[in-house]
């Protein structure tokens, strides 16, 4: 996904969510925002090629070994988005509280396309995570911590 999307969906003169500018990004940084929108879930990003990568996780996500959590993934945002925190107004995509609930940087074990491992250094989250692509759910994810 690019960041067209992202663009589409949002009046910047309207919203404070950060405009979009593509910068390559130094270090593998990863956010988790807690997302009061129509329905609480929690947007989990991981940083490559200049942009987050992001996924919406309906339920809190899982901080122990053996807790499954459904991620479906949404547009990409720009990096500018990892430090947002705020309200994005009524009658905007995604309107509702927007705060930072974890993050930290992240490292590489596999990136493919069906199954995207990582380590995350994160306040909350730390250790072994895994994304695998979940066939039975539009963009959905299976999103869990899966070593130490």
């Amino acid at each position: 996904m690019s960041l067209d999307e992202y663009r589409k969906k949002r009046d910047f003169k309207k919203t404070t969510e950060p405009e979009p500018k593509i910068q390559p990004g130094s270090n593998q940084i990863y956010v988790i925002q807690r997302h009061e929108a129509q329905n609480l879930h929690w947007d989990f990003r991981l940083e490559r090629d200049g942009v987050l990568i992001s996924w919406a996780v309906p339920k809190e996500p899982p901080t122990k070994k053996g807790v499954r959590r459904l991620a479906i993934q949404t547009e990409d945002h720009p990096m500018e988005y990892a430090s947002f925190s705020g309200v994005i107004p009524e009658g905007e995509y995604g309107a509702g509280t927007v705060e930072l609930w974890d993050q930290g940087t992240y490292d590489t074990v596999k990136w493919e396309e069906k199954e995207i491992i990582v380590v995350l250094n994160g306040k909350r989250l730390k250790g072994q995570y895994c994304l695998i692509r979940f066939q039975k759910v539009k963009d959905g994810w299976l999103f869990f911590r899966c070593g130490e």
